[in-house]
């Protein structure tokens, strides 16, 4: 069962995230998904989490999902992760800056038959708006 909700997570990652086949998040994700950590204007739901992917890849049209490492346990599925992609739209309020980010995060998803039952999203946001110019950078 562990391998297989890892498996699942890792086809998420790629095929909706990096891939953008966005229609095919309800292979995945329930309905009434949980988002622990919702991002800023996040609504509830499988509705929520496509929503926030489409502004991920609408801010990011060259998005790419990595899944680093992974560690399961019975039906959770922690993955250390990092996304690369180049600003170009506009991204919570932020408009195109055509820089490129790398962006590291830590997810720890709940499955229940083999669909994502809720989530929790802890990402480098601090230094995602670093590299966008939003909050400068400290000087060295």
């Amino acid at each position: 069962m562990t391998q297989e909700n890892s498996a699942i997570v890792r086809r998420f990652a790629e095929e909706v995230i990096t891939q953008g086949q966005i229609d095919r998040t309800v292979e995945f994700v329930w309905e009434d998904v949980v988002e622990q950590v919702p991002l800023p204007g996040q609504g509830p739901g499988l509705e929520g989490v496509k929503d926030i992917i489409q502004a991920f890849r609408t801010g990011f049209p060259d998005l790419v999902f990595s899944v680093l490492e992974q560690i399961a346990e019975g039906e959770k599925v922690v993955s250390r992760f990092e996304w690369t992609g180049t600003h170009q739209g506009e991204f919570f309020g932020v408009p195109p800056t055509g820089r490129q980010v790398r962006v590291w995060g830590i997810v720890i998803d709940r499955l229940e038959k083999a669909r994502i039952k809720d989530t929790r999203i802890l990402m480098d946001t601090m230094g995602l708006m670093t590299q966008l110019g939003v909050i400068p950078s400290r000087a060295a």
